[in-house]
């Protein structure tokens, strides 16, 4: 076992989910460390360098243990769940949760999820001035955005809302969270700004607008901007 791998903790309370993912993953090389409950879960959440979480935990419902994770660390959250209508991913992302990944699910896809988990930790321990993916290229210091190595001018609100999903890239980020950080409390209910705002980022960097390529829409929860890495990963 590679000491210096990553450590995950699974918060499972189902044994024979918990068995699969924990082959599965030591098969990719990562550490394991296993709960089967929220409590017990919440104990060892130290230990870890990411966490699994189901949400039909026997003695916390799993939105608290979110939140009560997120008090303790910002460490990622990955969300597993049979859940899959959309107030229930709503709910855990907005309650801190990173990602959410709907049972059934493959082993390469939870795989790339967790890789991009990993990215946005690499992401945050460094000052990262220069965003690429594919042919757009972000220079996060100047406000400079590129398309195929052409200045693309943005205004200030499609920088923000740009620069929130750089942040977060590979991972799903709400309307809400959108709504408030780029417009403020008040407007966390207008949704069209949204629609608006990334139906002008997609004119301007995605070649096909009606089938975005970076900027892709997680229906009725909210968007996320996709490196061309991750996507290879998935497939």
């Amino acid at each position: 076992m590679n000491e210096s791998a990553p450590r995950i903790l699974l918060i499972e309370d189902d044994a024979q989910t918990r068995r699969f993912l924990k082959t599965s993953l030591q098969n990719r090389g990562w550490r394991i460390a296993e709960a089967d409950c929220g409590k017990t879960g919440l104990t060892l959440a130290g230990q870890a360098d990411l966490v699994i979480l189901d949400l039909g935990l026997p003695d916390m419902d799993g939105i608290a243990v979110t939140r009560r994770l997120r008090q303790l660390s910002d460490q990622p959250i990955l969300i597993l769940s049979a859940r899959s209508q959309e107030h229930n991913k709503i709910a855990a992302l907005d309650a801190g949760a990173d990602d959410y990944l709907t049972k059934p699910f493959g082993s390469g896809e939870l795989h790339a999820r967790l890789q991009a988990l990993l990215r946005r930790i690499a992401r945050g321990s460094a000052t990262q001035e220069l965003f690429e993916t594919g042919e757009l290229q972000v220079d996060m210091a100047r406000r400079r955005v590129c398309m195929r190595g052409s200045e693309v001018r943005v205004t200030p609100i499609e920088f923000r809302l740009l620069s929130l999903l750089i942040r977060h890239a590979d991972l799903v980020v709400t309307h809400r969270q959108l709504l408030q950080e780029v417009w403020g409390g008040e407007h966390v209910h207008d949704q069209h700004y949204l629609r608006i705002y990334m139906g002008q980022l997609r004119r301007k960097l995605e070649v096909n607008p009606a089938r975005p390529r970076y900027l892709l829409t997680e229906v009725g929860v909210g968007y996320r901007l996709v490196c061309e890495e991750a996507a290879g990963e998935q497939e």
